[in-house]
């Protein structure tokens, strides 16, 4: 049975959207990834272009907010969080949750100057999760997956 994760950031509108893409893609064989935000955003469209240039077309999905998972009664083996720490303090307690993980990244949202500025550290918060991501496989997954993603 696959382990399930619940990626949470502020909005799920970048984030936790990422790497809900980038787990199900690497170890979707034994995760089941899904992500949501301390309360519903709007997808960040540099985001979406960032993400497509690796080949993950977020433009259909829609944000989510946790209350949704807590009313629904679902149950995770993971909770990670993938914003700032005191956002991170925001994030409900889940029954059932075997482990909760704390990933800081920087927040896609808050990035400051050029439409190409702001793309260019999109792309570097994006690598970062996918290299976290591929880190977190390595040490759960029983199979760890190859390289190119």
């Amino acid at each position: 049975m696959k382990k399930r994760v619940l990626f949470v950031c502020i909005h799920n509108s970048a984030r936790s959207q990422m790497a809900e893409a980038f787990l199900n893609d690497l170890c979707g064989d034994q995760f089941e990834a899904q992500s949501a935000g301390l309360e519903a955003g709007r997808l960040n469209p540099v985001v979406v272009e960032a993400m497509g240039e690796l080949g993950h077309d977020l433009s259909a999905n829609r944000t989510k907010s946790v209350v949704e998972f807590l009313r629904a009664g679902t149950w995770f083996q993971f909770i990670i969080t993938v914003c700032d720490e005191a956002s991170a303090e925001r994030c409900p307690i889940f029954p059932g949750v075997s482990r909760r993980l704390h990933w800081s990244f920087a927040d896609p949202s808050a990035l400051t100057g050029t439409p190409k500025e702001k793309l260019g550290s999109t792309r570097e918060i994006r690598d970062a999760i996918l290299a976290r991501v591929r880190r977190f496989c390595a040490e759960e997954c029983a199979v760890v997956p190859a390289a190119g993603a």
